[in-house]
């Protein structure tokens, strides 16, 4: 049995009547088999270079036409062009080609056309595709995370989700097995996990990437605490540095970016802003989510109310450092007082706690020694909290959720109530169609201003030294 191999240029003339000449045969001959390979005009002639470099045949148009005699192993031997093999079928099988040539222009223009469809069809396909990267994968809050992220709950409209987990002081065998584990659970739409340990192909196509602690700053062996913050500023800025370069450069320009964790997390935005030109800043967010849960814990508890009651918890400045925690947009609902409504009512929360003094200092000082208390603890209610956090601001950034919900976030905030430039501070904001817009309506008096000014320094100190670093190099 002979396969006769058919290539060439897809809106060829000649490609197209040696296509329907070859169908003919093929119907009519059992034992004539073909094979088509049709190649976009601009990409023809490295083509045929290539496969008649690796064959030693001279051809220089289009089709190029030759034969692969099965039982002897698919040796290839060529015919050449449309007229030889017209004349290999005139003499070996008695069939010719009357095809007018009108006929062969339209067909080859029906061949490109389709072409086209199919290229369009698999764009179509890869733009369903979610590409998600999550670095520090072998953390308790990336295993928490990635069997709930993997949802239509959290990505609407779309059929695929690739995961890229990317560990860069990680074991590779456990890595292994985690997206085994993680493959294994056979979720909707995951359609394949990868497993990275260097920055070679960090973050490409990536439409989201979830930027958690890193935990070898925790391993910094020092006696001196100053010492210490030095060297994790330096290691991190290091790293950051790396990586907003890759996003930069690799990502989607639509990409989003999400920093999260305990350590140093404004400082860690702040730094990949530094170095990503392409990608817009609004694009690149810090999380205060884990503190907003905090604050509405210890509001529940006084209040008698499940945490979930309480709504609209706003985290100004830095989030692992100086902030502050402001109730003045704060609801609670299903709230035992005087005054009762249906399920969707809800009171202020200043107004039924009605003590600024508690506010103002034991409620601050309660979010602050359970922060630090869950910090040095690190454990899985810790990685529970952040991976939730995760999932309710992206479930918001992908346009679910409440429109008027508030949400506190690191971003950089220049021209907004007149607070510092160029520097993330975590301020409240809300999510509508995909994109965040800072709170207008709330009311940044002269203590607020100035706890934010602290903030901004706090973080500027971090900034400036890395840069007098960078530039003594």
């Amino acid at each position: 049995m002979a396969m006769f191999v058919l290539s060439g240029k897809i809106n060829c003339p000649y490609y197209a009547k040696a296509e329907l000449l070859a169908d003919k045969l093929q119907n009519y001959l059992p034992n004539f088999r073909i094979r088509k390979i049709s190649i976009p005009s601009e990409k023809w002639k490295e083509w045929l270079e290539d496969i008649c470099r690796k064959n030693g045949w001279k051809h220089k148009e289009s089709p190029l036409i030759w034969r692969e005699i099965v039982h002897q192993g698919g040796k290839g031997l060529l015919l050449g062009g449309f007229s030889d093999f017209l004349e290999h079928c005139q003499i070996y099988y008695n069939v010719t080609s009357d095809m007018p040539a009108d006929i062969m222009v339209q067909i080859a223009e029906e061949n490109l056309e389709a072409h086209k469809q199919l290229l369009a069809e698999a764009q179509h396909r890869a733009n369903l595709v979610r590409h998600i990267w999550i670095s520090s994968a072998l953390s308790s809050t990336s295993q928490f995370l990635m069997s709930s992220l993997i949802s239509a709950d959290v990505f609407p409209n779309i059929s695929t989700i690739d995961v890229h987990l990317l560990d860069l002081d990680g074991d590779e065998e456990v890595l292994h097995h985690l997206k085994n584990e993680l493959e294994h659970q056979a979720l909707h739409l995951l359609h394949q996990v990868t497993i990275h340990t260097d920055l070679e192909q960090a973050f490409q196509k990536a439409d989201v990437i979830i930027l958690l602690d890193e935990p070898w700053c925790d391993d910094i062996a020092t006696v001196d605490e100053r010492e210490l913050k030095k060297q994790k500023i330096d290691a991190i800025s290091e790293r950051y540095r790396e990586y907003g370069r890759l996003i930069d450069t690799q990502t989607k320009k639509e990409v989003k970016v999400i920093v999260s964790g305990e350590s140093f997390v404004n400082l860690r935005c702040s730094l990949l802003l530094d170095y990503t030109h392409s990608i817009h800043s609004h694009q690149i967010v810090a999380l205060a989510t884990q503190l907003e849960n905090e604050a509405r814990a210890i509001v529940a508890k006084k209040l008698n109310v499940r945490p979930a009651d309480v709504r609209d918890v706003i985290v100004w400045g830095n989030i692992s450092g100086s902030f502050y925690v402001d109730l003045q947009k704060t609801k609670v609902f299903n709230y035992d007082g005087p005054v009762k409504g249906p399920e969707f009512f809800s009171l202020p929360a200043q107004n039924i706690i009605n003590d600024r003094t508690w506010i103002e200092t034991d409620f601050q000082e309660l979010v602050r020694s359970r922060r630090a208390a869950v910090v040095s603890r690190m454990n899985r209610t810790t990685a529970m909290s952040c991976s939730h956090g995760i999932l309710t601001v992206l479930k918001a950034w992908n346009g679910l959720g409440a429109g008027n919900e508030v949400f506190s976030l690191g971003v950089l905030c220049s021209g907004y109530h007149d607070l510092p430039d160029g520097v993330v501070l975590s301020v409240p904001l809300t999510f509508t169609d995909g994109k965040w817009s800072a709170l207008s309506d709330v009311t940044i008096g002269v203590d607020l201003k100035e706890r934010l000014q602290h903030s901004a320094n706090e973080i500027g100190q971090f900034l400036t030294a890395k840069s007098n670093k960078d530039c003594s190099r």
